[in-house]
């Protein structure tokens, strides 16, 4: 079933070319509470995504590009996480030590390790990584070191042996430590200290920060009236002295915008306000779908609610994921803190009931309508 699935995901993009349009942010508190936030976004199918959460001492394997089995381990630390496509496959997620760690689409760029049967042992898929972090390690550090003595391959060669589309990673601990990891050039691991606290997609990490030279002009609020001769220009409402902030949805475009409006946020005093902070900004990154289908694919839109399947909150001080979905803009909390983490078995469960519902108030609204 899963091979069927990857095969359809990877065929589909190189056709139809939807929206993968992942967008993260970093937000923190005054008191040194750090947030990590993100959206995920794909516009051809249902990701059928889960909320997995998995255990200590659970049993993992990475089975390879032919199907035999790889890299296998034993998890020291329990997490919570959102799958993509298979159960297996975590999207984003955070483990009990406050790590966090999520996969960003890197169309074009990301070149990994070419898959070596005799090397298998050693070896995990992208696809397995957020979860292989996840299930070990509590410090950025840790990974890092880790990183050094495994592979990452491909997780699906086509007939002709060529690699599926893989993703770069965002990988935060406690400390409010964020780092992006980049494989490119069949295997060159890039790592870079994230201090924009902002990631998206393609191109390159290090060319997204130096774009924003480009945006220097761009400030809070409202324009102050400027003299044009004897004419007096004044602005027609309030964000003029944002006036050209990108609002397409390139990855260029939104890595921009979500580092305008990271580095504008105001002073939040508590983990609630950053989370409720993070779900607004977020907001701004819903494609609505279709919008990314040309005129010659307009019969192949999926019936999505959203090209953006679901938006997560991560609280790693405090150990909370909250996360809405395309048919649920209710946001649902889950606190890690609250978990039995010694259980013999993952808990898997879907993140919504499919349903796109609105909640009928009227009844409750009535006496205040009678009384008027």
């Amino acid at each position: 079933m899963f091979r069927k699935t990857l095969i359809a995901i990877v065929l589909s993009a190189s056709v139809i070319v939807p929206a993968s349009a992942c967008t993260g942010i970093s937000l923190s508190t005054v008191g040194n509470d750090f947030i990590q936030a993100r959206t995920i976004e794909w516009g051809e199918s249902n990701l059928n995504s889960k909320l997995i959460i998995s255990p200590r001492k659970h049993q993992f394997t990475s089975i390879m590009p032919d199907r035999k089995q790889g890299l296998g381990w034993d998890s020291r630390l329990g997490f919570v996480g959102i799958s993509v496509s298979d159960d297996r496959f975590i999207g984003e997620g955070v483990n009990e030590a406050g790590l966090s760690a999520g996969l960003f689409y890197f169309k074009g760029y990301g070149s990994l390790k070419p898959y070596n049967e005799e090397t298998r042992q050693n070896s995990i898929t992208d696809m397995d990584f957020v979860r292989w972090m996840l299930s070990q390690f509590k410090t950025v550090d840790e990974v890092l070191t880790a990183m050094k003595s495994i592979d990452i391959v491909p997780v699906y060669l086509d007939a002709k042996g060529q690699p599926s589309p893989t993703g770069h990673w965002r990988v935060t601990d406690k400390t409010g430590r964020s780092v992006v990891i980049e494989i490119m050039n069949q295997g060159e691991v890039h790592i870079y200290e994230n201090e924009v606290g902002v990631l998206t997609n393609s191109p390159t990490f290090p060319w997204q920060v130096t774009n924003l030279n480009n945006y220097l002009h761009l400030q809070p609020g409202t324009s102050a009236p400027r003299q044009f001769g004897e004419v007096e220009a004044k602005s027609f409402g309030i964000g003029s002295g944002f006036l050209g902030l990108p609002g397409d949805i390139t990855p260029p475009s939104r890595f921009v915008r979500a580092a305008f409006y990271v580095t504008t946020a105001p002073d939040l005093k508590t983990s609630a306000q950053a989370v409720s902070q993070a779900f607004h900004i977020l907001n701004n990154f819903d494609i609505p779908i279709g919008s990314e289908f040309g005129p010659q694919y307009r019969e192949h839109i999926p019936d999505l609610p959203s090209a953006t399947q679901w938006t997560s909150v991560v609280d790693q001080t405090n150990g909370v994921l909250y996360y809405k979905t395309m048919n649920d803009s209710r946001i649902k909390k889950v606190d890690l803190n609250a978990i039995n983490f010694a259980a013999k078995n993952e808990t898997k469960r879907a993140l919504d009931d499919g349903k796109f519902e609105f909640e009928d108030i009227t009844q409750s609204v009535q006496p205040a309508i009678n009384n008027q």
